[in-house]
């Protein structure tokens, strides 16, 4: 029996659903692989307006997935709210990119003679993978959950979409997909375009299921290398994109402490405690500068802790590991203050700040405390900083604030390859989606090179195919010859589309 848990109290209860066994799992993708096959053949417009339906459905059900979402989660409905306005844009903006065509990266060349000889036609786009597992994550019930960016994206890939419930928000994620299954059905979508299985050996035995052609997931290192371990027994190998573990390093200069550094610890306190402290992009390191401008910093810093109340954190696994990691660092790199330390009930803990020289920074003081704690690393000159950042496991995120004088190119060239997306003079928390972000990093922040959020996170699930001499009846429409609704490249040569009257169906 799956049960829902509430961190504020720590009380648990059944919420009527059991774990879902293999022989279930097995028939819930054997569903997806048949809708995969008629997904393949729809056109794009039709999935844009799946996307739509999905959006206009979450809409409607706000209030009810909200407050269940809080009572499971102990993060405010003012954030849940806007977490699921933004997870509602997801799907109206990857509709707008399916309509607009771009992602598939259409492209036609002739037959012909070329510097090397007569050639054959050769037209080539991306194409879905089939069936797509998504993994929810613990700390966005909607944004990177069932109705999340990796949902969104695999359905706009033109994929079937098989979620694995998170055991934090069970009963959200149940109310959840009965949203995307309900705008499923009105969109007139197959049986199998979604479907959602429960309890972690149903998470394995859908990383193993044959048909299964891609996973999505975001949580803890540890989580994904069980569920590689998983994918590594299966006779096929398929991708899998985990988004892991980030410290997201934050760096002052000495010119902008001096000038403004009231402002920024008010700031890095917001993007440190928000949510808890319980975001993939929150800053875990910060390099503040020895001396009077970086000690008023971190005395701001430290006020604005002790003031701060205990934070909810999300489950009991989550709370257990942020005392014996924050224990850990506190071995080190001292606690300089803490919250008013009355905890409570449930998953409660203190917000953090430790405080270490950059001369004795190490590896051990980089490791991710999931949650309000941040390490303010002392430094004295900029041989200390890029010393400091080579002991750094590569981060979804860097940060730099600076002041108009400051030369910052050792830096930059120093954090880029640390790093999926630098940031100047702002915070990371608070991820835009847009058509330029990139949320990703090397390894150990991501195993991928690409995005999962923004409309790039579509090239995930898809895959380059190429038609040889075929004739036009077999060809999508998108690489047929003659206007279409999409640009592409034509002979080398970049063609932007021209109008087309409405379709229905097909290919």
């Amino acid at each position: 029996m799956i049960l829902t848990h509430d961190p504020r109290t720590g009380a648990s209860e059944a919420i009527g659903i059991d774990a879902t066994t293999t022989e279930e799992v097995e028939a819930i993708v054997a569903a997806a692989a048949r809708a995969a096959g008629e997904l393949a053949r729809f056109d794009r417009r039709r999935l844009a307006e799946l996307l739509e339906t999905i959006a206009h459905s979450a809409e409607a059900n706000a209030d009810d997935l909200v407050t269940v979402a809080a009572r499971e989660t102990g993060l405010t409905t003012e954030r849940l709210a806007g977490e699921l306005r933004r997870g509602v844009f997801q799907f109206r903006l990857f509709a707008e990119a399916v309509r607009e065509g771009s992602h598939l990266e259409a492209a036609v060349d002739h037959a012909g003679p070329t510097a090397l000889g007569p050639a054959p036609d050769v037209r080539r786009m991306l194409i879905p993978l089939g069936p797509v597992a998504v993994f929810g994550s613990s700390n966005f019930p909607f944004a990177f959950s069932v109705l999340g960016g990796d949902t969104a994206s695999a359905l706009a890939a033109g994929n079937s979409v098989v979620l694995k419930a998170h055991s934090s928000h069970p009963e959200t994620s149940a109310l959840s997909y009965g949203v995307l299954r309900a705008a499923v059905l009105i969109a007139g979508f197959p049986e199998g375009t979604v479907g959602i299985v429960y309890g972690r050996e149903a998470g394995n035995a859908l990383v193993r299921a044959p048909e299964v052609a891609a996973v999505g997931f975001t949580g803890s290192l540890g989580a994904a290398e069980a569920l590689q371990r998983a994918i590594a027994e299966r006779s096929t190998p398929i991708p899998f994109y985990g988004e892991l573990s980030s410290v997201n390093p934050l760096i002052v200069t000495p010119a902008a402490a001096s000038r403004r550094g009231a402002g920024i610890a008010r700031g890095l306190h917001s993007s440190v405690t928000g949510s808890g402290g319980q975001l993939c992009t929150k800053p875990g390191l910060a390099f503040i500068p020895a001396g009077e401008a970086g000690d008023a910093l971190v005395a701001e810093l430290v006020k604005a802790t002790i003031r701060t109340a205990p934070a909810v954190l999300l489950n009991a696994r989550i709370a257990d590991a942020y005392r014996e990691i924050s224990a850990r660092l506190a071995e080190s790199a001292p606690v300089i203050a803490a919250g008013d330390g009355d905890t409570g009930p449930g998953y409660r803990v203190e917000p953090q700040v430790l405080e270490i020289d950059a001369a004795r920074f190490g590896p051990e003081h980089a490791e991710e405390c999931f949650g309000p704690l941040v390490v303010a690393v002392r430094y004295r000159d900029e041989n200390e900083i890029a010393a400091a950042i080579g002991r750094i496991p590569a981060s979804l995120t860097a940060t730099i604030h600076s002041e108009p004088e400051d030369r910052l190119d050792a830096l930059i060239g120093a954090l880029t390859p640390k790093a999926g997306r630098l940031v100047f003079d702002g915070y990371p928390t608070g991820v835009r989606v847009s058509w330029a972000q990139h949320h990703g990093g090397p390894w150990p922040a991501t195993n991928t090179q690409h995005t999962s959020v923004g409309v790039t996170a579509m090239r995930r699930f898809l895959r380059p195919f190429a038609w040889q001499d075929a004739p036009e009846s077999v060809l999508p429409r998108e690489l047929r010859d003659g206007p279409v609704d999409l640009p592409r490249r034509v002979d080398g040569a970049l063609v932007l589309p021209e109008p087309l009257a409405p379709t229905g169906c097909g290919s």
